[in-house]
């Protein structure tokens, strides 16, 4: 405390006076008595203001206004070093020894002092240390100029420990609450150039994190959303200066796959462009996403992601056979003729080459491509007119796709089938030929081909999904599916801040 004693008998009579002067109907609406009230009946607040008034009354008479310029005025509001000496405070605190006090420090001008407070750590709870405070001594001995050297001593320390500080007195402003969801596996004990490994925070892939401050560049300081004391994590920036010296070994082109119907027609080999994203940025790094907690809703389309041959026309048509008031899908536009015997709106919508280069031109298709001088393409009017009808819209989907369809006018529940093991893939693709889903028997080599394309489409579109699912049983990967939709539908959800603002 800045003065050794202060008379406390009085407080009740003071606070029981006020009480009743603020219950009064004619000083009801005084202002200062109700402010004072609440400052009696705050500890916390009693004893910050009892430091600032002994603080005030030790301190010399202001100057006039008149004796300032403009770079002493802003030396006086920055520089917590022009604080005259008797501005010094003493600062108790108790602890036990190995107990983080969630604070770390840094040398500046010659000084140690506070670099930063850990949301939620003792010093936090306790709100007698500030950022920019100055460490002078602790428990009577002068601190030395190495901030590890402090951040061990006090965490070794026991029982009461003294600080003598010079504030900084700099008032912060409580940030936005900020939610991210993580998309890597981070654990500071593995991290060479984080400051104090104590006070790292751990956290893996799909975990969300509160964001409580984000003034250090390099360092932000976060905490789990189910509880816990915060720590200290990479900030995007630093993380994506590490990672960018990362050689991507992950060069995928994967084949189109939405323009095949509900049926079993067979696959054509095509390049796909997606509207609105020619080129998708394999490139970018997806570190942390920014999302928003709501309350249950049901998302408009399924999007089914997957190699060649684990099964996904086969969940599509289950999904849309067991409960089609709840599942659509789209029929793919074609610019070709029709065949003998095949029927409009069954396998394809036939459309002349014109009308489609017009549409694609003016941004009606998500996918589109050309195959043997005939163009054909997934229409965005298709996905709506389900959505409309209020069905759940079910896409075999391109993972080129996952970037435009995963927005707030989709609203995509997006599902991943992992390729099996070679053997169980082998026996599906068997399975499925003799049930009449596909028309084509895979060779080793495709089967062997689609293991290492699931590998790859995992490692560079693995952020976008919201359920991955080993594709081993169609039975088991249905039930998994309905149960997923079910429980979000039920449940608030972790979404895309864009979705919402």
């Amino acid at each position: 405390m800045p003065v050794a004693s202060i008379r406390t008998e009085p407080g009740p009579q003071v606070l029981d006076a006020v009480s009743d002067s603020t219950t009064s109907s004619t000083i009801a609406n005084d202002l200062d008595l109700i402010y004072l009230k609440g400052i009696m009946e705050s500890p916390l607040s009693l004893l910050e203001t009892h430091d600032s008034v002994a603080s005030q009354a030790c301190d010399s008479p202001p100057s006039s206004p008149c004796d300032y310029n403009d770079h002493d005025l802003e030396d006086s509001q920055t520089n917590n070093l022009h604080l005259p000496s008797d501005a010094v405070r003493m600062v108790g605190i108790r602890k036990v020894a190995g107990e983080h006090l969630g604070i770390t420090f840094k040398m500046e001008s010659g000084e140690l002092m506070i670099a930063r407070i850990l949301h939620g750590g003792m010093i936090d709870q306790q709100g007698l240390l500030h950022v920019g405070d100055i460490i002078k001594e602790v428990n009577g001995r002068e601190v030395g100029r190495d901030p590890r050297v402090l951040q061990e001593e006090l965490q070794a320390a026991s029982g009461i420990v003294v600080l003598k500080i010079l504030p900084s007195y700099h008032e912060t402003i409580p940030p936005r609450q900020v939610f991210f969801k993580c998309h890597y596996d981070y654990d500071p004990v593995n991290d060479n150039l984080i400051p104090c490994k104590e006070a790292g925070l751990r956290f893996e892939t799909g975990d969300i994190l509160q964001i409580v401050n984000q003034d250090d560049v390099n360092w932000w300081q976060a905490c789990h959303v189910e509880g816990g004391s915060a720590g200290l994590i990479p900030s995007q920036m630093l993380e994506e200066k590490r990672k960018a010296f990362v050689k991507r070994d992950v060069e995928l082109a994967p084949a189109g796959n939405l323009c095949t119907g509900a049926g079993g027609k067979k696959k054509k080999k095509m390049m796909y462009v997606t509207t609105k994203n020619a080129e998708f940025d394999r490139h970018e790094i997806l570190l942390y996403e920014e999302v928003a907690k709501v309350p249950p809703f049901k998302r408009k389309t399924l999007v089914l992601i997957g190699a060649q041959g684990v099964g996904r026309r086969r969940l599509k048509a289950k999904l849309l056979l067991r409960d089609p008031q709840l599942f659509g899908t789209t029929i793919p536009y074609t610019s070709r003729k029709p065949k003998k015997g095949e029927c409009e709106s069954r396998m394809y919508a036939f459309t002349s080459r014109s009308k489609m280069e017009a549409d694609i031109k003016n941004g009606r298709y998500l996918e589109h491509g050309e195959y043997e001088g005939n163009l054909y393409g997934l229409k965005v009017d298709s996905i709506h007119e389900v959505v409309e009808a209020g069905r759940i819209c079910i896409l075999d989907a391109n993972p080129q796709s996952l970037k435009v369809l995963r927005t707030s006018e989709f609203l995509p529940y997006v599902v991943f089938l992992q390729s099996p093991d070679f053997e169980v893939l082998k026996a599906m693709n068997r399975s499925a030929v003799e049930a009449g889903v596909v028309t084509k028997t895979l060779t080793d080599e495709e089967l062997q081909r689609s293991c290492n394309e699931s590998t790859k489409i995992k490692a560079a579109y693995g952020q976008y999904f919201d359920l991955t699912i080993i594709s081993e049983n169609l039975d088991e990967t249905y039930r998994t599916v309905k149960a997923a939709l079910e429980t979000v539908s039920k449940n608030p959800q972790w979404v895309p801040v864009t979705w919402v603002f």
